[in-house]
């Protein structure tokens, strides 16, 4: 009984977690979509990728490329990439470029030069893209790491342009990998000051949602059933208002209004620092974000469909068992002791041979 307990107030902190995740979530958005963090972060990546830190080299040029700067609106200029406060922007420059796109252009800038609008970069006697072609211009561009890195990918392609085409794709992709790492490292950072400012200002502390939770049947069976319906819904997380409803119907210690009364005595050293560890839990929960928070429910109700049907302190303990029911043959019928003696063999005495 203990556990089904445990179980349903760790329940309902993770409804709680996943309703203040999405919302924090969504005010992480908008900050993106005004700062353009995601940008930034591309053509920060772009500039340790071709080894321009000044981005006046090669990420000008692959920015320049009408394969590129279609994505976005306007022109690139290294000296728009600021800072607005503490926040990084990027202008209207692109979130996210193909790396097709990109190995594409690499490889068109390299063969017949940066600029798009000279007079050899079309008509008939334009320059093909070709590994030869490739090759015989690598020496023009004045940065020896993609000198190398071009070379190694056409060295590695066995004379196939395609296959050349896919290691700069790859090459692209494993720095790629690098800037998501930077901006999830940074979102978290993001989620964490946004879950403790929403901690504080609302007070949701863990420690005592805890507790009243495992007070509290009613509240507790209430967020129970609310994750159910979640957990069979997926699209019913995206319905925050939903959600948010329905959890404000229920009495939950959320707020400075109804905060329940101190864990320990009056003025101790509990009584000031279980706050603090409630809020900074809560906000260290709300930084995991709410995708980490939904996996977590659905492996919780699965966990609790398979323990809870065991739990039925109101079922009657099992008693012995039950004694055989006689059973009266009816009138001319052979009785049972007729039909199931023992065998006997064929011949000889009828006491040898009782099987």
């Amino acid at each position: 009984m203990l556990g089904s307990v445990v179980l349903d107030v760790a329940i309902g902190l993770v409804v709680v977690y996943l309703l203040l995740s999405l919302v924090c979530s969504a005010i992480r958005e908008g900050i993106e979509s005004f700062l353009k963090t995601r940008a930034t972060h591309l053509e920060r990546g772009l500039r340790e990728l071709l080894n321009d830190r000044s981005g006046t080299g090669m990420t000008r040029a692959i920015y320049s490329h009408p394969l590129i700067c279609g994505l976005f609106q306007g022109d690139y200029d290294p000296a728009k990439i600021g800072r607005r406060g503490w926040m990084p922007v990027a202008s209207s420059l692109p979130s996210y470029i193909p790396s097709a796109s990109f190995a594409t252009a690499l490889l068109d800038i390299v063969a017949r030069g940066p600029d798009s609008g000279a007079a050899s970069a079309a008509g008939s006697t334009s320059t093909p893209i070709t590994l030869g072609t490739v090759r015989a211009q690598i020496s023009t561009i004045a940065n020896p790491p993609v000198q190398r890195a071009l070379l190694t990918a056409l060295d590695t392609a066995q004379g196939d342009l395609q296959r050349a085409q896919a290691n700069v794709e790859a090459w692209y992709d494993s720095t790629m990998e690098r800037v998501s790492g930077w901006y999830k490292r940074k979102s978290q950072f993001i989620l964490f000051a946004l879950g403790l400012f929403v901690a504080v200002v609302g007070n949701v502390d863990t420690l005592q949602i805890a507790r009243f939770l495992y007070e509290d049947k009613p509240t507790r069976d209430a967020l129970v059933a609310e994750a159910e319906s979640v957990a069979r819904d997926p699209d019913a997380v995206g319905n925050t208002q939903k959600v948010i409803a329905g959890i404000r119907q229920m009495p939950l210690p959320i707020g400075w209004n109804g905060r329940p009364g101190p864990a320990g005595p009056p003025g101790s050293f509990w009584d000031l620092a279980a706050p603090v560890l409630g809020w900074l839990t809560t906000a260290l929960a709300i930084s995991l974000g709410a995708p980490f928070w939904f996996d977590v429910l659905k492996r919780v109700m699965e966990i609790r469909a398979t323990v809870k049907p065991r739990d039925k302190p109101d079922a009657p303990p099992p008693g012995p068992p039950a004694a055989p029911v006689a059973t009266v043959a009816a009138p001319g019928a052979p009785s049972a002791e007729t039909l199931f003696r023992p065998n006997e063999w064929s011949s000889g005495p009828p006491r040898e041979g009782v099987l």
